[in-house]
């Protein structure tokens, strides 16, 4: 008898890890690494910022705007194709709209340029502030359709590196 539930523990076990090995599971992960912001995707956001003309304080205020835009997305799979060691799986997101947001602060700004000079010159500074204030406020939303490609190796499911297009819509940026 104990060898039955050894082996029907086993089964299970082994059963189980299989059942998370899929395109499907293995997407559901990816995007939950934004939703509870681990570590390679804060590294990445951190990595970004850096190589911004941001100042320190601004870079604090980018990371936490996004952060609260990660832990917001939503997500629904919505189909899995499978071609050998090849997949492809759509899902529709739904994430803060900051592409909206950034087209109106640049319209805003074209129109009312004084309100970005400091001592008779165009501050960066100023405008990225007030950039950062609209973000902050941001609230809508947006929909997207995403397809993550993903390969299988060694009969163990990975994400592939995103597309331009997909990285954007990830962050609310995308040219809609």
């Amino acid at each position: 008898m104990k060898k039955l539930i050894c082996i029907l523990f086993l089964f299970l076990l082994v059963g189980c890890n299989d059942l998370s090995n899929t395109p499907t599971k293995k997407t559901e992960e990816f995007l939950k690494k934004y939703q509870t912001l681990d570590n390679s995707v804060l590294t990445d956001l951190n990595n970004v910022v850096n190589e911004s003309d941001l100042n320190e304080s601004q870079k604090e205020k980018y990371i936490d705007i996004m952060k609260k835009h990660y832990q917001n997305l939503s997500y629904e799979i919505k189909d899995e194709v499978m071609d050998g060691d090849e997949a492809v799986v759509t899902v529709e997101i739904s994430v803060t709209d900051f592409k909206r947001v950034l087209d109106e602060a640049n319209n805003y700004m074209n129109d009312n340029k004084e309100q970005f000079y400091e001592n008779g010159e165009y501050s960066v500074t100023k405008f990225n502030d007030y950039k950062l204030e609209k973000l902050k406020e941001a609230k809508e939303k947006v929909r997207y359709t995403i397809e993550i490609n993903l390969t299988r190796i060694n009969d163990k499911w990975s994400v592939e590196k995103l597309d331009k297009d997909t990285y954007y819509k990830i962050n609310g940026v995308y040219n809609y």
